[in-house]
């Protein structure tokens, strides 16, 4: 029985704020390594019997997936969630996807780091006989300090090379968390599962028939969209929101917890960051143009600027192009507030970068001011934004590299390096890169009004209304 790797790549990630935002959260960054988190999920499979996968995500996010897994050859099935229902509901519509086949599907998160690749495969191939007994599998993280914000796992009898589930408990006080921590019948609960795609969807109808029945349906209307599956959304919202721990794992007789030792974690915090990375003779990790001087304990990771910490002991310091964050390492827990407080404020550090991606490339709103806005858009080969016009703004496009192909009004024509052309307000354009290379321009908007709300979709390739 083969398995089909079920990768979760919904979630905000605001506690990693400024790097990691709702438009742009930590599972599509690369934090630990060249690879981005989404795409070391993905690769930590290798040495397993995986077959197929599916990537479960949220419309926002959607090309962010198709473009990383693309990227190493492994984009697989990509299910689009028309609104976040929590882990149980994105379950079951990758166990309807996959049910004919009836794999083992281990279920991952995709902002999980793992140290040990040999542990992890180890553990899971573990579990196998277990699963395909019909054992509902989660695995366990050995646990390394009595930590507090983690829920834990009480071990019961011996089943197999794992455990019975004897209870599930939530994130505990730091005095019942030393006590778990000792008795070492406690496992950290990690989210990670191996169950049969049948006897998921069995115990599910089972325990929680409300779920179930509403993802059925939200499946029985499928759109294919490019390379994403899109549900029916009027089904799948009818689904109430809720975790695979509560609607079944809880509740089930055949749960199993299998013991994992391989260097977990969830980088729940930048705190969680600095203790997982490499540290210098004081004790600091420091990323990007930083000099440390008398400075202990420290996390600086910097995107571009050059930063100086001088005499400072036990700080978290992020720097990025638009926000900087200094914080106590003990403190960490509230940078939610911060977000929060941009929320309520309506500004949009909470919810993206100065650069903002897109299915074609990416811009970075380099200046603006009263009545203009300058933007550097880097345009990918083969890419085309959408044809479109502007109700109050005028664009001015000057090339600096690669060749640009234009629509402006009723002409189209070829700009290469330092030639530019005028879009006055309301007139209907498009850009394309027809070249091999990325296409680099400055883009010099003029108006009244500059939002991007004032964007007039008249066709678009990649389906965006």
């Amino acid at each position: 029985m083969t398995i089909c790797a079920v990768i979760m790549a919904g979630g905000s990630g605001t506690r990693l704020w400024p790097l990691s935002r709702s438009a742009h959260p930590k599972q599509f960054l690369s934090l630990s390594g060249e690879k981005t988190m989404l795409q070391e999920t993905i690769s930590r499979l290798e040495d397993l019997d995986v077959s197929s996968s599916i990537t479960i995500c949220n419309e926002e996010h959607r090309f962010f997936v198709a473009e990383q897994l693309n990227a190493i050859d492994s984009l697989g099935t990509i299910i689009l969630e028309p609104e976040g229902r929590n882990t149980a509901p994105a379950i079951a519509l990758a166990a309807l996807v996959a049910k004919k086949e009836d794999p083992l599907l281990l279920i991952l998160a995709a902002d999980h780091v793992i140290k040990n690749q040999d542990a992890f495969t180890s553990s899971v191939n573990s579990a196998v006989s277990l699963a395909k007994a019909g054992k509902l599998v989660t695995f366990g993280i050995v646990p390394t300090e009595a930590h507090t914000g983690y829920g834990y796992i009480k071990k019961g009898e011996v089943e197999g090379s794992g455990y019975k589930v004897e209870k599930f408990v939530e994130k505990p006080s730091d005095s019942v968390a030393k006590e778990y921590f000792s008795s070492g019948d406690y496992l950290w609960n990690s989210g990670m599962f191996l169950i049969k795609a049948s006897r998921f969807l069995k115990e599910l109808q089972k325990f929680r028939s409300d779920i179930h029945d509403a993802c059925k349906l939200s499946m029985e209307n499928t759109m294919p969209d490019l390379d994403f599956i899109r549900v029916d959304k009027s089904q799948f919202l009818k689904s109430p929101s809720d975790s695979i721990d509560y609607a079944v794992m809880e509740k089930t007789e055949d749960a199993v917890v299998m013991p994992m030792d391989a260097g977990w974690s969830d980088i729940g915090s930048w705190s969680t960051l600095w203790e997982i990375e490499d540290k210098d003779e004081n004790n600091n990790v420091s990323k990007g143009d930083a000099i440390l001087h008398k400075t202990k304990n420290t996390y600086v990771k910097t995107d571009g600027k050059l930063v100086a910490a001088i005499g400072v002991n036990d700080l978290i310091i992020t720097d990025t192009k638009d926000a900087i964050l200094i914080a106590d390492k003990n403190s960490v827990q509230d940078v939610k507030e911060i977000v929060n407080q941009l929320k309520a404020e309506d500004r949009s550090e909470w919810k993206s970068h100065r650069e903002v991606f897109r299915p074609w490339g990416m811009y970075d709103s380099v200046d603006h001011g009263e009545g203009y806005q300058v933007k550097r858009i880097t345009v990918k080969p083969g890419a085309k934004l959408s044809l479109q016009m502007h109700h109050h703004r005028a664009e001015h496009w000057i090339v600096v590299s690669g060749t640009a192909k234009v629509t402006n009004g009723e002409k189209t024509f070829l700009l290469s390096e330092n030639e530019s052309t005028f879009i006055p307000v309301g007139v209907v354009h498009s850009l394309e890169n027809p070249g091999k290379f990325d296409l680099q321009l400055i883009e010099v908007q003029s108006g009244k009004y500059l939002g991007e709300d004032d964007i007039v979709r008249l066709s678009d390739q990649y389906g965006r209304v």
